[in-house]
């Protein structure tokens, strides 16, 4: 019989499709502030709400979301108005969630085979009601990530250049660690708690081998992590290992082989780009056309430049000079 004859593998893959999307959506942004390892403490917060979920009988998902989220929130203000750097607040969430999820689960009369089944995941075992929650909420983090795009890339790039244009660098900031909370537990039956962040970062390190620009290494990434993903739930399915293991496996494998052909790329275009390129000198690209029309009501985020008005979009900051628009 072929894998897809059985229901479970049906949902797995869908679970794993969903996950693919999520985590590296999320994990571009955390890759851009330095905060790679953001994913793995928050899994260890989310084990405690999982812990939370056995002691009290509530759904584990929903409980895991609601502690991650909290963690999430409190790492971002530490991180921000705190005096404790941030790998401080990411080491107490390891040390404190991952604690507090042991001794909670011991307290419900769990094992820790039953923990097992969120630290290294358990995709095979998704049900239709878990598949409607990884879907809702993957959804959801992918239409924000995809949506904001330009204000949450101008946060990541640069606070300092994002708070003078207007945007709400506060706000944006908490936001990106509520999507990563959310995508942590989107990924916790699929990847498992423990493995999630590697499923955030590997495929967002493995597309900035090839890519220059923020749009390419997004869209690339999406495709590097669902790929492994569901490559991961079949060969987990044909030589019967732990699925997460193996999707995380194949991602850093693809990211071994990426590394040397990527740096070949690298120094082909370096070799083979012209003295007078703009991205060279530093000045203004230009373009005859563009597919979005600037002015002030198109509700991108303005930004005085000299005699003339600049608008972010897509990462970079375009102004209309007469039949052409600058880029920069």
């Amino acid at each position: 019989m072929s894998l897809l004859d059985y229901d479970f593998m049906q949902r797995a893959l869908i679970a794993a499709f969903l996950t693919g999307l999520a985590a590296p959506a999320v994990g571009t942004y955390l890759v851009q502030r330095r905060l790679a390892l953001m994913g793995d403490g928050v899994g260890h917060v989310a084990l405690t709400g999982v812990a939370v979920g056995l002691l009290t009988g509530w759904a584990p998902v929903w409980t895991a979301v609601a502690v991650a989220v909290a963690g999430a929130i409190a790492i971002e203000l530490v991180r921000a108005y705190g005096r404790a750097s941030a790998d401080v607040a990411l080491a107490m969430l390891f040390y404190g969630g991952i604690a507090g999820g042991v001794l909670l689960t011991g307290l419900a009369g769990s094992t820790a085979a039953t923990l097992n089944t969120y630290l290294f995941g358990s995709i095979t075992t998704v049900s239709a009601a878990d598949l409607w929650v990884v879907a809702v909420l993957a959804v959801v983090v992918i239409v924000l990530a995809v949506g904001l795009a330009p204000q949450l890339f101008a946060v990541c790039q640069d606070e300092e250049f994002a708070r003078v244009t207007g945007l709400p660098v506060r706000v944006y900031g908490v936001l990106i660690a509520v999507m990563a909370a959310v995508t942590v537990a989107v990924a916790m039956r699929t990847v498992g708690l423990l493995l999630v962040s590697a499923l955030m970062v590997v495929p967002v390190a493995t597309a900035q081998q090839f890519t220059r620009g923020f749009r390419a290494s997004f869209v690339l990434a999406l495709v590097l992590g669902v790929v492994p993903s569901l490559a991961g739930v079949v060969f987990s399915y044909h030589v019967d290992v732990a699925p997460g293991a193996s999707i995380v496996v194949i991602a850093l494998a693809g990211f071994v082989i990426s590394w040397p052909v990527g740096s070949m790329v690298r120094r082909h275009r370096n070799r083979h780009r012209p003295s007078d390129d703009p991205r060279v000198t530093g000045e203004h690209v230009t373009t005859g056309t563009h597919p979005h029309r600037h002015d002030a009501t198109c509700g991108h985020p303005a930004v005085e430049h000299g005699d003339h008005t600049d608008y972010l979009h897509d990462g970079h900051l375009h102004a209309a000079h007469g039949q052409h628009y600058d880029e920069h």
